[in-house]
């Protein structure tokens, strides 16, 4: 494989096309990661294509998916000539795929092996998700066994959705935003969806409430086949204030562009809500930084309509210190457990 190939010649001509999957990999300095993902992706059954981009990296992660290469001719590394985020790289590796099914992976994460053998059953969906597992970085290089979990397949609609990314303060992270959905590439083309690359936060979560909003069939079954990483370095963990006032506005353009129902118009504006406070919470703590306490002081009360959000997140942050205080104690005679997206009480018998 050399980098910019094409990887027409590793698919599999015995598997039906509807079937088989392009694997899209955005990845930025992900030397310590990227092999493992790649090598998930090449493993998995269906898998016609593992597209990844190199987002301009300044370390060996092109050299490690080189290394990753296989000999089958899926494995295309693309290189970019300036850091664009992971929407822009998601788009240029959509523009390349021609498998009919795409399927995104963090560079930071990795497929079990079996993953698209029951995921891709049947033809009554657009995007199609199963639970993920979260996992300590320290047990990512022996994991391989999840818990058997019931498929109960359901469907989500727009404001189930948008709600379901709503977090709440006092519990782990679990939007479902973090959902990683094998997309059908013909919807995403009928309806010129692709991500939106002025967005480094929260990319995923916007593209599916378009599709959503375009009349996409989302079906999320229960049984698990993504593996999460959990670290603390990661992008995700790293967001500027810049990036939340651009998901804000990627709210509101959705709700003052697109057809929603009421139940939708409501789910998004109280998502947008939680957004703006965190924006004004993170504004604030900028000027608090870069000009003082009585500066910022001043913005806030000049900010009467977000001055309440403001001392709440304050107030909370001091809390949540308390708390992270007292778990980091204990945290090193406390086993690590996986977690699962969806709750352990759908498991099978």
């Amino acid at each position: 494989m050399s980098a910019d190939a094409g990887s027409e010649a590793g698919v599999n001509r015995s598997m039906p096309e509807k079937e088989t999957v392009c694997v899209v990999i955005a990845a930025y300095n992900a030397q310590a990661t990227i092999e493992r993902a790649v090598r998930s992706a090449l493993r998995a059954g269906h898998v016609a294509e593992v597209i990844v981009v190199d987002d301009f990296s300044s370390d060996a992660t092109r050299e490690k998916v080189l290394a990753c290469d296989d000999g089958t001719g899926r494995l295309t590394l693309l290189a970019s000539e300036a850091n664009g985020g992971p929407a822009a790289a998601r788009n240029r590796a959509l523009e390349t795929a021609t498998a009919p099914l795409v399927a995104i992976l963090d560079a930071d994460d990795f497929f079990l092996p079996d993953r698209f053998a029951s995921l891709l059953d049947g033809n009554d969906w657009d995007l199609v998700a199963d639970n993920i597992v979260f996992i300590h970085p320290d047990q990512a290089a022996s994991f391989e066994a999840v818990e058997p979990f019931r498929p109960r397949p359901r469907f989500l609609d727009l404001a189930a959705f948008i709600d379901g990314n709503i977090s709440r303060r006092g519990k782990r992270r679990g939007e479902i935003g973090f959902l990683k959905p094998v997309m059908r590439r013909s919807f995403l083309d009928e309806h010129r969806l692709r991500y939106r690359e002025t967005l480094r936060l929260g990319e995923d979560y916007e593209l599916y409430t378009r599709a959503l909003a375009h009349g996409a069939r989302y079906k999320v079954v229960h049984s698990c086949g993504y593996v999460a990483v959990e670290r603390p370095d990661s992008l995700s963990g790293k967001h500027q204030t810049a990036d939340l006032l651009r998901l804000l506005e990627a709210d509101e353009a959705i709700l003052h562009s697109l057809k929603l129902d009421e139940d939708a118009k409501r789910a998004i504006v109280r998502h947008a809500q939680q957004i703006r406070t965190k924006y004004e919470h993170r504004r604030f703590l900028d000027i608090k930084r870069e000009q003082g306490l009585l500066t910022a002081g001043r913005h806030a009360v000049g900010n009467t309509r977000y001055l309440p959000a403001i001392a709440g997140a304050i107030l909370a942050d001091k809390l949540d210190a308390v708390a992270d205080g007292g778990r980091r104690k204990s945290a090193a005679t406390q086993k690590f457990e996986p977690r699962y997206l969806f709750a352990n009480n759908t498991r099978a018998a």
